[in-house]
């Protein structure tokens, strides 16, 4: 029974790994769509008028400058959110294998120098 729960705990403990790099994963995508929310509210704001004042520069180049860098920002966030991570439950995979191992050498018949 000791084996059993010693598995038994080590997979809740690589369970609340797993939770908090999907916790992190939920955050950056939700951060990606804020991004892509802010460029299309980029593109219709009309506090564009105020910078565009500023510079001198036209309003509409202002506004189409404003989004692709939003547009850019969401872009990275998306790459980072889909970036492969590490393997889940590695220490529990390694003790099923050598689990495995040690169920495959116990069940070999062993030879006997009679």
């Amino acid at each position: 029974m000791d084996l059993i729960a010693s598995r038994v705990a080590l997979i809740q403990l690589e369970s609340q790994d797993a939770a908090r790099g999907a916790a992190r994963r939920a955050v950056i995508i939700a951060a990606a769509c804020g991004c892509a929310f802010a460029t299309w509210m980029l593109l219709l704001a009309g506090g564009v008028s105020i910078i565009s004042q500023a510079t001198g520069w036209p309003w509409d180049w202002v506004a189409v400058g404003l989004a692709a860098l939003h547009l850019l920002l969401g872009g990275i966030l998306a790459q980072m959110a889909k970036a492969a991570g590490t393997p889940n439950f590695p220490a529990t995979r390694t003790e099923f294998q050598k689990d495995r191992e040690w169920i495959e050498n116990f069940n070999k018949p062993r030879k006997s120098n009679d």
